[in-house]
């Protein structure tokens, strides 16, 4: 009988000493959720951000198409072409006379905006996925500075 009293009465004990060591750490702190509530903004600038992109493919570059006909402007060129057209031996240009080149062009797309705007009276930038236009919606938090507790 004597080591069935003694089991409960040891735990008793051992959770006697343990609680006012938990009381003596820290104190418990309270987290107070955000207040939050939305409000518009006034944009007052807004500039793309530009990704550029660069692309190459493969063009038929052939001998009769020189930069000299290229270069031919109004009356010379319709007379190029009737000359052409009447002109006993015309010569086509065959697979066989073109070359392939490589032709390298820039593609310029918008990835986000940095937007300037005003709310309240300060100025602020943000960097956007989208356009916002002339107003901006804006998430307002408001939430108490809690100092640490040997700084209160």
């Amino acid at each position: 009988m004597r080591h069935s009293l003694c089991l409960p009465l040891a735990g008793l004990l051992s959770l006697a000493f343990a609680i006012p060591t938990a009381w003596a750490q820290d104190t418990i702190t309270v987290i107070q959720p955000e207040n939050v509530r939305m409000d518009v903004a006034q944009v007052m600038r807004v500039q793309p951000v530009y990704q550029t992109l660069r692309a190459t493919r493969m063009e038929p570059r052939c001998p009769n198409t020189d930069a000299a006909e290229e270069d031919e402007k109004g009356l010379s060129r319709i007379y190029g072409a009737v000359k052409g057209a009447l002109s006993r031996k015309p010569k086509p240009a065959t697979a066989e006379d073109c070359e392939m080149v490589p032709v390298e062009r820039e593609f310029r797309r918008p990835i986000a905006y940095d937007v300037d705007y005003v709310y309240r009276g300060m100025k602020y930038r943000s960097r956007l996925p989208y356009d916002p236009g002339t107003r901006l919606r804006v998430r307002v938090s408001v939430m108490p500075h809690i100092p640490p507790q040997g700084e209160r």
